[in-house]
C-alpha cells in the first residue's frame, strides 16, 4: 500500500537529477514528508528550509502585500503566491502550492544542471501525487 513515504521516494528516484522532494504544510510550517539522497540533509536543516518557503509564500511581508491590495482592490486577495523558483549557487527549487489544498506546498530540489521545463513538470506531478496523504 503506498503511503506519503514511498510516493516521495519514488517521485525523487525516478525525477532526473532530483535531490531532494517534500511536502509542507504552509500555515503551520509543519514538515509533513521528505525524500532525499544527501547525506547532510539534517532535520534541522530540512526543517529550517521548510520554514523559508513560508516566509516566501506565506510571510510577514507578502501578507502586507495581500493586505494593501485588498485595500486596492476592494477584494479579498489572499494566498496569491503559487508557485516559485529560487535558485542557489549549487540547487534549484521548485515550490508549487495546491490549489485543492492551499496550504500543501510540494517542494523539489534538483541540481542546477537540471532541465527547467521537466523540474517544473515534475513538481506539478509530485503535487499531485501527494495530494490525497495530505490534510
Amino acid at each position: 500500500m503506498q503511503n506519503l513515504t514511498s510516493v516521495l521516494e519514488v517521485y525523487l528516484k525516478n525525477t532526473k537529477q532530483a535531490l531532494g522532494v517534500a511536502v509542507v504544510d504552509i500555515e503551520s510550517g509543519l514538515l509533513i514528508g521528505v525524500a532525499h539522497n544527501i547525506p547532510y540533509f539534517t532535520e534541522t536543516h530540512l526543517e529550517a528550509v521548510a520554514a523559508a518557503a513560508v516566509d516566501m509564500f506565506r510571510g510577514k511581508t507578502v501578507t502586507a502585500v495581500e493586505k494593501m491590495l485588498t485595500g486596492l482592490r476592494g477584494t479579498l486577495v489572499r494566498n496569491m503566491i503559487k508557485e516559485a523558483q529560487i535558485t542557489t549557487d549549487g540547487t534549484c527549487h521548485f515550490m508549487v502550492t495546491s490549489p485543492a489544498k492551499p496550504d500543501v506546498l510540494a517542494v523539489l530540489i534538483t541540481t542546477r544542471g537540471a532541465d527547467i521545463i521537466g523540474a517544473w513538470t515534475a513538481a506539478r506531478g509530485l503535487l499531485a501525487a501527494v495530494g490525497p496523504f495530505c490534510p
